[in-house]
């Protein structure tokens, strides 16, 4: 099926999944020193949810941490005293995109993804959504424990950059933008949403802008732009897990 979208064409039976997968087994990714989650049927009883074991169902209990266990969506309830739900902030799912590869600057013990990197990659192009790619690109980020492990993140000054150049979501193949133990700062966080103070919010934070965790986006995927499905589950909560899907142009 194409659909023509602003002069541009897509083929939407090709869909371009960058979404990992949540499952019940050491195949999953995991951050923030959680445990995997858990997929089990229902006990009532001696009766079990499932057809295996007699059911005429499968009825399972799921037990996640959507910002620990995958792929996820988040706004800035994220990070603020008041609360905001994903499911109110973002209320439309298409954008243009653009992807883009970057291998992060060694600082110090750190791997950084600077601002001067995204400047000489974007070019000075406009776009609605940025879709970030590590490199190198291992197909482990789809089943890594990052807990403890110091991940690549942005730096400030590159999540401002992000911000003033429009751009209104973030999808990136880290456990999150920011430094794993950076004593709560969560700067990269605070400066692509414009929260000043997380107990008072200022008017013009980013309130419909998303930052999306944990993605992974296959070497064959070539750099350039894209249509953006960010597709989330309706939960009253600061993130949710998703799948952003993208569509070549």
């Amino acid at each position: 099926m194409i659909a023509t979208i602003n002069n541009f064409q897509v083929d939407l039976s090709k869909p371009i999944d960058i979404s990992i997968p949540l499952t019940n087994t050491d195949e999953n990714p995991i951050a923030w020193y959680l445990d995997k989650p858990e997929i089990k049927p229902v006990f009532f009883g001696e009766w079990i949810g499932s057809v295996k074991d007699g059911a005429s169902t499968n009825f399972n209990n799921i037990f996640f941490n959507p910002h620990a266990h995958g792929t996820h969506t988040e706004c800035l309830g994220h990070i603020t005293k008041d609360f905001f739900s994903i499911n109110q902030c973002l209320k439309t799912f298409f954008f243009f995109g653009e992807l883009i590869s970057v291998q992060p600057e060694i600082h110090g013990d750190d791997l950084v993804i600077a601002k001067n990197q995204l400047e000489h990659l974007l070019k000075g192009k406009t776009t609605e959504a940025l879709i970030i790619r590590t490199l190198p690109n291992s197909g482990l980020k789809k089943h890594k424990n990052y807990s403890n492990s110091n991940p690549s993140y942005l730096s400030e000054e590159a999540a401002v950059f992000i911000r003033e150049s429009g751009i209104q979501h973030l999808l990136i193949d880290l456990p999150s933008v920011d430094k794993e133990h950076d004593e709560g700062k969560l700067l990269a966080h605070k400066a692509f949403w414009n929260v000043k103070d997380v107990d008072n919010l200022n008017v013009d934070a980013r309130l419909n802008c998303t930052i999306t965790e944990m993605i992974f986006v296959p070497d064959e995927v070539q750099d350039g732009s894209y249509l953006l499905n960010l597709q989330i589950a309706s939960f009253e909560n600061d993130a949710s897990p998703s799948k952003p899907v993208l569509y070549k142009i």
